[in-house]
């Protein structure tokens, strides 16, 4: 153990520093994901993407310029009406823009979301799991 002068508010203290300091460190708190930010994130992108302007989207959506500017900062939280509303101007699926929402929170969450079913679970399940046009997902991985 080593003794280090730490300075707070110009008063001088001594810390402890060595390999037991390391260890009573806490984790790192993961910080706090809110829909809303990411939502509005996401609609802001496709938005830019498109080289459209808030005007432009807001009219086609029937949605007032400044609570779409409010969404897209993620200062208002959305009815899911608005949302298909805003998705049907921006001439996207709402599946789509909740799917980029959904990969952003796992992301920022640290967790790992496979793109196509494990097989594991398709072997088991694959009768079961039927896409759109009613064949099983398992074969449509494969």
């Amino acid at each position: 153990m080593v003794k280090q002068p730490v300075s707070v508010n110009g008063v001088v203290r001594w810390r402890d520093v060595g390999l037991a300091d390391d260890a009573q460190r806490k984790p790192k708190e993961r910080k706090m994901v809110v829909l809303r930010h990411e939502i509005g994130d996401v609609l802001r992108d496709v938005r830019q993407r498109q080289g459209r302007t808030l005007r432009e989207v807001s009219h086609r959506a029937r949605v007032s310029l400044g609570y779409l500017s409010e969404v897209e900062r993620g200062q208002k939280e959305a009815s899911s009406e608005l949302l298909a509303s805003i998705c049907s101007a921006l001439e996207v699926p709402l599946s789509s823009m909740l799917r980029e929402v959904s990969d952003r929170l796992a992301e920022a969450e640290g967790v790992s979301i496979p793109d196509t079913v494990p097989q594991e679970f398709s072997r088991e399940f694959g009768e079961d799991l039927t896409d759109d046009f009613g064949r099983g997902l398992a074969a449509t991985n494969r």
